[in-house]
């Protein structure tokens, strides 16, 4: 079954359209899911639904809509001037430089919050929901992306290790990309531990490809002020390995991903692939 991009964007806008009445927070949240994106997350959930040859139905484009909307939250958080401190995101101005930083964190909350209400109205049995709210839980707070930005910023203007700089690397990016794939594993049936594996090297392809893009791609290649990691010394990829050698680490994380997804079973990964293969440089 083919996804419909249409029917994802109706899903990511609609609670925030119709039933937000308090009009400054619609606009501000609205605002940041428009701005973009290849809404990679929840694409790579619902064609791995597809691959286990899962009709898709409504309850599974607002899970997909969940992991895009607290995905959409850390973006609006990363670029507040306490944080990042980035005036554009995706080719376009951040949200606090629209809405000012207060609406701008209240957005973020809300992004961070929202999924929850959402999950539990999927219409998914209680006993997969209760999973995935563990999960996406576990993805995304104190156990994952925010205790990977927390250690980002412990880290600016230092020198960590190899083995630190993986570690943030699958707090804060790997995370929230593994979840996609172990949400899809709870709702078919199938081996989440495969699926977890997958995501964590999928995960940290992800961020080495971003450090080696920061430090060589343009303002309109990634839609955001390109060199900041260097300019606030923070560690990546790029910095501790140099730029060839996070290529080849690229390269190999991105094969072992295609090599695992070829051993799961009952599962058609053409689809999946391509999307793999879009990340490389």
């Amino acid at each position: 079954m083919m996804i419909e991009i249409e029917k994802l964007n109706r899903v990511l806008l609609e609670f925030y359209e119709k039933e937000v009445t308090v009009t400054g927070l619609a606009q501000a949240v609205s605002y940041s899911l428009k701005a973009g994106g290849k809404r990679i997350r929840p694409i790579l959930f619902l064609e791995i639904l597809n691959g286990f040859g899962i009709q898709l139905s409504e309850g599974h484009y607002k899970v997909a809509a969940a992991i895009e909307w607290i995905h959409t939250g850390s973006l609006i958080h990363d670029d507040l001037p306490a944080m990042d401190n980035d005036d554009y995101r995706r080719g376009k101005l951040t949200n606090h430089k629209i809405y000012g930083e207060a609406l701008a964190i209240l957005a973020g909350d809300s992004l961070f919050l929202d999924p929850y209400y959402l999950l539990a109205t999927a219409g998914l049995s209680a006993e997969v929901t209760v999973a995935l709210v563990r999960e996406l839980s576990a993805a995304s707070g104190s156990l994952g992306m925010v205790a990977g930005q927390v250690i980002d910023m412990n880290s600016e203007g230092k020198q960590i290790s190899l083995k630190e700089l993986q570690e943030l690397h699958h707090l804060k990016t790997g995370r929230m990309l593994t979840f996609p794939l172990v949400a899809a594993g709870i709702i078919a049936g199938s081996d989440t531990g495969l699926l977890r594996q997958i995501g964590e090297k999928l995960g940290l392809a992800f961020q080495i490809r971003d450090d080696i893009l920061d430090a060589t791609a343009s303002f309109q290649e990634i839609g955001k002020t390109p060199g900041k990691d260097l300019l606030e010394e923070k560690a990546t990829y790029v910095s501790l390995l140099g730029l060839e050698a996070a290529k080849t680490e690229l390269d190999k994380n991105l094969f072992e991903v295609k090599s695992l997804l070829l051993a799961v079973k009952n599962f058609e990964a053409k689809a999946v692939l391509e999307i793999v293969e879009q990340l490389e440089l």
